[in-house]
């Protein structure tokens, strides 16, 4: 554990807490992708296979059931419950997610570390992860009211990956051996993919004007 991972792992929990506190407070999910939560659901469920058989900490368990908690809930709320599932943009919420998982499936059976089920598992929540984000960022394109919240929730998620970036730096240069390839390139990806979302977002927060992203 070092700073870079502690702030990443707080950073992701905040992003799911803004999200739920958008949720549970406004009883809205307005602007929000069904479909990307959907993808992240799958991604806590493949990546955290050894839960309940590999303990490594207090603290990594406890993070586990939160991020396995929280994606189910959330998309519980955008299904099933009876006020917050009326302001869900399902007209615009189009992306073909499913088309994503086949692909990142694919590719981890055939680059991974070792050919074991958890371990290929493991790898496709990398891969899975690294696109997950799409179709909220579609959504974010087509819809012209992305809210505060909302836009903190994208903002936060990115600056997670940034800062496990920054936590890959560190480790490599302070822990000999230590090489990570397809967690570093899945990663990379996932971050590249919020490039233009965070640019947009800095010049509305400079300029003082409510966020848009171009169509």
């Amino acid at each position: 554990m070092n700073i870079f991972r502690l702030a990443g792992d707080m950073t992701h929990l905040a992003s799911i807490l803004v999200l739920l506190l958008k949720i549970h407070t406004i009883k809205s999910c307005a602007g929000v992708s069904l479909k990307t939560q959907e993808l992240y659901a799958l991604v806590f469920v493949t990546r955290y296979l050894d839960i309940f058989t590999d303990f490594i900490s207090v603290y990594n368990t406890v993070m586990k059931l939160i991020y396995l908690g929280s994606s189910f809930s959330i998309v519980w709320y955008i299904r099933r419950h009876k006020i917050v599932r009326r302001s869900y943009d399902k007209d615009l919420d189009t992306f073909r997610h499913y088309f994503l998982i086949l692909p990142c499936l694919l590719l981890a059976i055939l680059i991974h570390q070792k050919f074991t089920f958890k371990e290929v598992m493991w790898t496709f929540s990398l891969y899975l992860e690294a696109v997950a984000i799409l179709p909220q960022l579609v959504l974010l394109q087509r819809t012209r009211n992305i809210d505060n919240l909302t836009g903190q929730y994208v903002f936060l998620l990115g600056a997670y990956r940034s800062l496990y970036i920054l936590n890959w730096i560190y480790r490599y240069f302070t822990e000999p051996h230590y090489v990570h390839w397809i967690t570093w390139i899945a990663g990379l990806i996932q971050t590249l993919l919020y490039a233009d979302f965070f640019y947009y977002y800095f010049e509305s927060w400079k300029n003082n004007v409510k966020l848009q992203l171009p169509a």
